[in-house]
């Protein structure tokens, strides 16, 4: 097992990757102390031949990998990828394409929800993951071979669950059940990490103009500082704190020590100043300056016993069918359709809705009842 380390030897191997219908790819890298993630080794593999890529070797030149990338007539095989992609992007400005996500691949075939690349290596590979360097540093050299063989162990039995899972859905004719999911991955604006937008990631969002608006800048601050300054996010400001901050309006730094959330000493750090800037503008912001809110339904008054024979219903018609509930329905898709009479909800379009949607209809208007019989549950018919 060898470490390509020069440009030489990866065009070498790129060469021979280009020739094959598929290749499978996983990364590793490191972002505990940084905004941005670092890229530390990339393992490839097609049918017959695979390889370990090390990208933080000196003169390296990756254009050759990029290329694969970029290949319109190569399938890029990953599992769980977003955050691979997300390095992609951030390296080279590319999102792979065409791709395949092998932890969607198994949803739609009936695996569960996010089902573990370990899980589909016992269940589908009939092989085991030596789990002895899951918590390696990759950024130091040299690795050694139970790191490697580890590190590859992520690409070579992604090539037989790939293609088990490839024909159980082409063999159910469920491949086209793939293109919305892919197509979220492969839209950059799921990868689009603009400080305008950081507002979005916070749980908290008040909508009185006076907080909200102060909220929105010191995210915006925040995200600016993180990724200046390549640190996680909560290493400038934490969540809690920018909530705090809001609530509690200070006029000057000095406040800032009286805040739970903000440690002592902020008052004098390098961020106090950008960060009353921060909040001054946030002040000034109105309603007209804040993004339109997001459409909500009330969800009417007892629809809880309904709720409730929905998700039963869910699962249910996720058994007998094989596939994920998570891919069909959440809980406020299951709300709203308790709540409204034509619930604006992905599960009532296309595949879910004849997985699921109508016959949640039908229970909502009495249409269809459940019961029970030797321990399972029966779907009824009514008029």
């Amino acid at each position: 097992m060898r470490l390509l380390t020069t440009t030489s030897e990866l065009n070498q191997a790129c060469a021979q990757f280009q020739t094959s219908r598929y290749v499978t790819i996983d990364t590793e890298f490191l972002r505990e102390k940084t905004f941005w993630p670092k890229l530390c080794l990339i393992q490839i593999a097609m049918p017959g031949f695979e390889a370990l890529i090390d990208p933080l070797a000196e003169g390296i030149d990756m254009s050759g990998f990029f290329e694969i990338l970029k290949n319109p007539d190569i399938l890029k095989v990953m599992h769980g990828c977003r955050q691979d992609i997300e390095i992609f992007h951030k390296e080279a400005g590319i999102i792979p394409s065409p791709m395949m996500d092998t932890q969607v691949m198994a949803m739609v075939c009936g695996y569960g929800d996010s089902i573990s690349y370990e899980a589909l290596v016992k269940r589908i590979a009939q092989g085991t993951i030596d789990k002895g360097s899951r918590f390696t540093d990759w950024s130091r050299r040299p690795l050694n071979n139970d790191q490697l063989t580890y590190a590859l162990a992520d690409v070579t039995y992604l090539r037989d669950i790939f293609e088990n899972l490839e024909n159980d859905l082409k063999k159910t004719g469920r491949l086209a059940w793939l293109s919305e999911e892919m197509d979220i991955l492969t839209n950059p604006e799921t990868y689009n990490q603009s400080p305008e937008n950081a507002w979005k990631r916070l749980k908290y969002q008040d909508k009185r103009p006076h907080i909200m608006g102060v909220v929105i800048e010191l995210a915006k601050w925040r995200e600016i500082q993180a990724q200046t300054r390549d640190l996680p996010r909560n290493r400038i400001l934490k969540d809690d704190a920018i909530r705090e901050i809001a609530l509690q309006n200070p006029i000057k730094p000095e406040d800032f020590d009286k805040m739970r959330s903000v440690p002592t000493g902020f008052i004098s750090s390098r961020n106090a100043a950008g960060l009353m800037e921060a909040i001054e503008a946030g002040r000034k912001l109105t309603k007209k300056d804040f993004p339109p809110p997001p459409h909500v339904v009330d969800n009417r008054p007892g629809i809880g016993p309904l709720v409730d024979l929905l998700k039963v219903l869910l699962k249910y018609c996720c058994e007998e069918n094989q596939v994920a509930p998570k891919l069909i329905a959440n809980v406020a898709d299951l709300e709203r359709i308790a709540s409204d009479d034509n619930p604006d909800v992905k599960c009532m379009e296309g595949w879910r809705k004849d997985v699921f949607g109508a016959a949640a209809m039908d229970l909502k208007n009495g249409r269809l009842a459940l019961a029970s019989e030797n321990d399972r549950i029966l779907i009824i018919k009514r008029d």
